[in-house]
């Protein structure tokens, strides 16, 4: 038996998978985030490590002498700081505390995007670590000299259960201190934080094997044998392997209230235009992910404050009807835009409405705009000669057979859903069996393990409607932006 943990934001959750893929339990514990003051967002990791191994000893009770394997997810970004003591010097810094502006804008501008991507693969973003750190350096500078050890949220939980200070490819690439290309951290980007190297922890593929349980841990948990602790990776990346997005040019969206696009590729690749993140795939290879601020977000909005909170299905049922010929338009860029314009200034727009339009016709105009955004990120991942044949789609917004049908329409490409809901954990689990032998590799795992649902195929006719579409609707953004400022 092997265990998938995936440390959320909100709560961890632990499933108990055979190597056939059956999962036979799966545990959540919540904690809280801690939000001290506007846009800052905080976390005690003690809290994660206190619910895990509650969860753990739930999830296996029965079943504890059959536990081979252990492997982790977690959200990424999260700053987690212990003195020479292993002491935690502060609360961690999560993935979307926005604090770092000021840090952000001096790396960026004054280091230099170029430069910046040169050295990690990516640009500097509030999100990740690198910024954070920086934080605490200029403002809680008596926190910053107590420093001897930097972590991110899951490694705390593995040094906790191992007493082994390692991360992985995929969760360190998103610190913006290290060289996703060559797998290595950046000696220029580090030399900002003045702190030692050792004081950054070794670094692994996400399916090795870096240690067992520690004695302590397994008194608790009542095992009697050695049980393999793999590495793990961020969410995003062990997401991925949980929906068998591993070989090269597989691809998923995402639509969640953001809406994600993965595409797994076997060589790095590096973008100056798009800004696309950059990072080490949790199969020992890369990935690229683009990211839209409102996806399901949008309709949600639009649902609420338009439709009037009707349900789901009603609402996609009606929208369905819709002819898709309508020449009305939506820019879905409620929260700004990341990917692909990186445009914070930008705002939703309706435009082509008229006395014939109705809230379902708005509505569909909805739908059709974000995925038009996803196919503007989608057509630079082509430009970067990434042959994408078809997409898993996942999230809230999987769950619409319609909306799964745009997408395929739109973007021209076979849509597929998978039987596996559990996602990160799941990819954990699968780590686990990969990094103990089970299965040779990651690759090979996913092809045993997941399943497909569902497949859309684009219809033809569809395809040319919102091929003509799509020329217009790319024309809005430029036309409108200067309007933003």
């Amino acid at each position: 038996m092997y265990v998938g943990v995936d440390l959320g934001t909100s709560s961890v959750k632990l499933i108990l998978a055979d190597m056939f893929g059956k999962i036979h339990k799966s545990i959540v514990k919540k904690y809280e985030v801690i939000m001290k003051k506007e846009s800052w967002s905080e976390q005690n990791p003690i809290d994660w490590y206190r619910q895990t191994l509650i969860g753990l000893k739930e999830l296996i009770s029965g079943n504890e002498e059959l536990i081979k394997g252990i492997s982790f997810s977690g959200q990424m970004h999260g700053l987690t700081l212990l003195d020479k003591n292993d002491n935690i010097i502060r609360n961690a810094i999560l993935w979307n505390d926005q604090r770092s502006t000021k840090e952000v804008e001096y790396i960026n501008k004054i280091f230099g995007i170029n430069n910046v991507m040169d050295c990690t693969g990516n640009i500097a973003l509030t999100g990740l670590t690198l910024p954070k750190l920086l934080w605490v350096k200029e403002n809680e500078p008596e926190n910053y000299k107590k420093i001897n050890k930097v972590l991110l949220p899951k490694d705390y939980l593995v040094y906790k259960l191992t007493k082994r200070f390692v991360s992985d490819v995929s969760d360190t690439s998103g610190t913006l201190y290290f060289d996703v290309k060559n797998k290595c951290y950046s000696q220029r980007m580090l030399e900002m934080t003045d702190l030692d190297i050792s004081c950054f922890p070794e670094v692994h593929e996400s399916y090795e094997m870096i240690g067992n349980l520690t004695n302590e841990a397994k008194a608790f948990l009542k095992i009697t044998h050695d049980v393999s602790v793999i590495a793990g990776g961020g969410d995003q990346a062990v997401g991925a392997v949980g929906l068998g997005i591993v070989n090269n040019n597989d691809a998923n969206i995402s639509l969640g209230t953001s809406g994600v696009i993965f595409v797994s590729t076997d060589k790095y690749s590096l973008d100056y235009r798009s800004h696309f993140q950059n990072y080490a795939h949790a199969n020992g290879k890369y990935h690229v992910m683009a990211v839209m601020l409102s996806a399901a977000g949008a309709i949600e909005w639009f649902n609420s404050n338009v439709i009037g909170n009707e349900s789901y299905d009603y609402l996609f049922d009606s929208i369905s009807k819709i002819d898709s010929k309508q020449d009305l338009f939506f820019l879905p860029y409620l929260m700004g835009e990341r990917s692909p314009i990186n445009d914070p200034s930008a705002k939703g727009v309706f435009i082509g409405l008229s006395m014939k339009h109705t809230r379902y016709d708005m509505a569909r105009s909805v739908i059709e705009g974000i995925t038009f955004a996803l196919k503007d990120s989608m057509n630079l991942f082509k430009s970067m000669g990434m042959v994408i044949s078809r997409i898993k789609i996942t999230g809230g917004g999987s769950k619409s057979s319609f909306w799964c049908q745009l997408i395929a329409d739109v973007m021209n490409v076979e849509v597929h859903t998978t039987t596996s809901d559990e996602g990160p954990a799941f990819g954990a689990a699968i780590l686990a069996m990969v990094g103990c032998g089970v299965y040779p590799n990651v690759e090979t795992a996913c092809k045993a393990l997941i399943k497909t649902k569902e497949i859309y195929i684009p219809n033809g006719i569809q395809s040319e409607i919102y091929k003509e579409k799509y020329l217009k609707y790319i024309k809005i953004y430029p036309a409108v932006k200067h309007l933003f400022y």
